[in-house]
């Protein structure tokens, strides 16, 4: 998406999530400020977590996050989307 992100993953071992997402959100906003020669905030403090505790929620998700570009209008297909996983999925 063009202004958001979206992203499913799993914790590896003792690693907490808003580590994992402070992380990420430092290293990117240092790398996309410094390509757009600028500075300042990029990302809103807050993020908006689900917690997946079944199959079908997991699925539901994965659903959501791939079709948010056609939801967008943004391209037709969620495969079409550059950044997907949807043109990687098998079934």
């Amino acid at each position: 998406m063009p202004n958001h992100v979206h992203v499913i993953f799993t914790p590896w071992q003792s690693y907490e999530p808003s580590d994992i997402l402070h992380s990420w959100k430092s290293y990117t906003a240092h790398k996309i400020n410094q390509l757009l020669q600028r500075q300042g905030t990029l990302w809103e403090r807050e993020s908006f977590d689900h917690l997946i505790r079944s199959l079908d929620y997991f699925e539901y998700f994965i659903n959501y996050v791939e079709n948010n570009p056609v939801a967008a209008g943004l391209c037709a297909k969620a495969e079409n989307w550059l950044w997907s996983s949807a043109s990687h999925r098998t079934t």
